[in-house]
């Protein structure tokens, strides 16, 4: 088993940066954080791979900063893999890429069957790599030499996917449609705190009334609270369906919540007097949560006929056409046009129903420019059609 060190001080980090300087072309990099464990996103390892350099990794929490490392990294390209889920945790320590190319994404452009890494590693190179490490607690101190070879090779191999996939966009005529797809994910805004966040609770549907949702947003928030002090994921203190279980057994004292058999987790006992103040405070506060809360979410397909007849049929006249569109350029579907975009125009159409408004639709609705040179016209040709088919209906009617 080959050896990686870790790169805990800022000489060390320093010696990295002259290494990876000194080597060419594109930098492949990856992010290993501890989700499930921790409560923060932030990365606790980041592997760097340069040719003629060698692998590099990290250890965030050890250094103190990124300066050089960010100036030389700036000057290529990055090749992640399901880019979007590690540049926040780049991001929160400096780390920007000037541009990236995305080897998951590149794959589902390209029709592949399989698209996590190692599936990808194997489809394009022929190289099996173990996954046994993936879902590992990698705040732990110190990381198992096993762990780092295992994250080592998640990026000593990428570079070699990044110029197959490069040939491969090529060939089917993708390079700019993938180049959109990898600008558009680096001009990703964040998404904005969800309103009432303690409404994802799984399982919150069973409760009813007022007071029980007051009571689980009591529960919720505080177990919050607990879990960014200790910096735990909420989930390993006292999971969802636990506290869902507490609320349900109504409880009249402390003692009785204690005697829940579902109120299980390592501080479901240990925390015993915070839940009983957030139960407390559930039962006696005049703030009580709506039962409902309207959203900007368009209702689900399957009541439109009722709803929305004339979107209805729009949708079930275009969807087949996308879907057809898709298939021909051999990618899934919603990667040609996500069925949310697809929805939205169909729910609520521009007034002329061409393929310039159509396609000004989905721009302002998110789509990139080679998205609405390729379904623009197709939907707006289904809508047009299905409202002469309502017209026809109509009259056989009548």
């Amino acid at each position: 088993m080959a050896e990686y060190p870790v790169i805990a001080d800022d000489e060390a980090l320093d010696a990295a940066v002259s290494a990876l300087a000194a080597g060419e072309g594109p930098f492949a990099v990856d992010v290993e954080r501890a989700s499930g464990f921790r409560y923060s996103q932030r990365a606790y390892l980041i592997q760097i791979f340069r040719r003629g350099a060698g692998v590099f990794l990290l250890d965030p929490p050890a250094l103190s900063h990124f300066d050089r490392l960010q100036e030389l990294l700036s000057t290529e390209e990055w090749v992640l893999h399901a880019a979007s889920q590690d540049l926040p945790s780049l991001r929160e320590l400096g780390l920007e890429p000037p541009r990236i190319f995305d080897t998951e994404l590149a794959s589902r452009l390209l029709g592949h069957e399989r698209v996590g890494l190692g599936a990808v590693v194997e489809d394009t190179l022929g190289i099996t790599l173990a996954k046994a490490h993936s879902a590992a607690d990698w705040s732990t101190r110190p990381l198992p030499q096993s762990w780092l070879e295992y994250a080592a090779l998640d990026v000593l191999h990428l570079i070699d996917v990044y110029e197959i996939l490069t040939r491969e966009l090529a060939e089917q005529g993708k390079t700019e449609i993938a180049a959109q797809e990898f600008q558009a994910v680096l001009d990703r805004p964040a998404k904005p705190p969800r309103t009432d966040p303690w409404r994802r609770m799984s399982g919150l549907h069973t409760l009813r009334g007022r007071r029980a949702l007051a009571i689980a947003r009591e529960l919720w928030l505080t177990r919050e609270e607990l879990a960014i002090a200790q910096d735990v994921a909420p989930g390993r203190l006292v999971p969802d369906r636990s506290l869902i279980a507490a609320i349900a057994a109504d409880p009249d004292s402390k003692r009785a919540l204690g005697a829940v058999k579902d109120f299980t987790g390592r501080a479901s006992r240990t925390e015993i007097d915070r839940w009983w103040a957030a139960f407390e405070r559930g039962r006696t506060t005049a703030e009580l949560p709506r039962e409902r809360v309207p959203g900007d979410t368009l209702p689900p397909p399957r009541v439109w006929a009722d709803r929305n007849p004339e979107a209805d049929l729009r949708l079930k006249a275009a969807r087949p056409a996308v879907e057809a569109r898709a298939a021909e350029l051999n990618m899934p579907t919603e990667n040609l046009l996500t069925p949310e975009l697809l929805r939205r125009v169909a729910w609520e159409p521009p007034a002329q129903m061409d393929a310039e408004t159509i396609g000004q639709a989905l721009l302002d609705a998110g789509a990139r420019p080679w998205q609405i040179h390729e379904t623009a016209q197709l939907i707006a040709t289904a809508f047009v059609d299905s409202v002469q088919e309502s017209d026809d209906s109509s009259e056989a009617a009548s």
